[in-house]
């Protein structure tokens, strides 16, 4: 079945060997076990199957043609989350990645992965003609290693998924919900990756004011007003014309001074 894709274990980690000379490591889910996945050519060069030697949908299939239509699953999410960032600037994942200059965000920021399929027991990824199989791979590989090993299940219920501050909803206008699909794909996980969040609080269409709510480290990061505006601000502007700045909104307990949050 297409190229076999083995793997070893050592302390807890999880190594998947694929030719021609390429190693991932991930974790052992669970006592003695490893994930042993396979990969299959399918007629589109730009398609490939993923075998994770589990079951995905059980069933039936679920197609997510676009980033947007993945905010309800989080394996889906995570491999429309990759991008040509992770591998042409590894050092800029971080908030730091969002202040860089304007130009250098439409140079970089490169979608890789265009379409996901989830089968009975495959998963297929479609990615862009520019995109390398040999760069693609392990990130996939690693995505689904961590999504197996969280718990997490493949689609949040209704409830869960609506009641997410990013969570789109049929009264949204193009514009809302082209924030909400960045905040959630490409801003937040650089956020999380710092060890905070931000919550979307509305965005006002007379003004082209997005608020939002920083939480965890951000909210108390010295920082944290310049990533909003040369970072997130920057970004969002760049995608969605409409916007025209962001800012913090505070809870009424919160005081500026110690959240980082600009005022005059």
């Amino acid at each position: 079945m297409g190229n076999s894709i083995s793997t070893s274990h050592s302390r807890g980690k999880v190594c998947v060997h694929y030719p021609p000379q390429a190693t991932l490591c991930g974790i052992v889910l669970g006592q003695k076990r490893t994930m042993f996945i396979q990969t299959q050519s399918t007629p589109n060069p730009l398609s490939l199957m993923f075998y994770p030697g589990k079951s995905v949908v059980e069933g039936g299939s679920a197609d997510f043609p676009n980033a947007r239509s993945a905010m309800n699953s989080p394996l889906a999410k995570a491999l429309f989350g990759i991008d040509g960032i992770l591998r042409q600037l590894p050092s800029m994942c971080g908030i730091s990645r969002m202040n860089m200059e304007l130009d250098d965000v439409s140079l970089t920021c490169i979608e890789w992965v265009t379409r996901v399929f989830f089968g009975s027991d495959f998963i297929t990824v479609t990615k862009t003609d520019d995109a390398s199989w040999d760069l693609l791979k392990p990130e996939i590989f690693a995505a689904i290693m961590d999504f197996y090993s969280s718990g997490n299940p493949l689609f949040l219920d209704s409830s869960t998924a609506a009641s997410m501050d990013t969570a789109i909803h049929e009264d949204d206008s193009e514009t809302v919900a082209m924030i909400k699909e960045l905040l959630e794909t490409r801003i937040r996980p650089a956020v999380q990756d710092d060890g905070g969040d931000i919550v979307y609080r509305g965005f006002d269409a007379d003004t082209g004011v997005v608020k939002l709510k920083m939480q965890g480290a951000c909210s108390g990061c010295p920082s944290s007003s310049v990533t909003l505006k040369s970072g997130i601000e920057n970004m969002l502007m760049h995608y969605v014309p409409e916007v025209k700045s962001v800012e913090q909104e505070l809870d009424e307990d919160e005081e500026p001074g110690l959240t980082g949050a600009s005022y005059e």
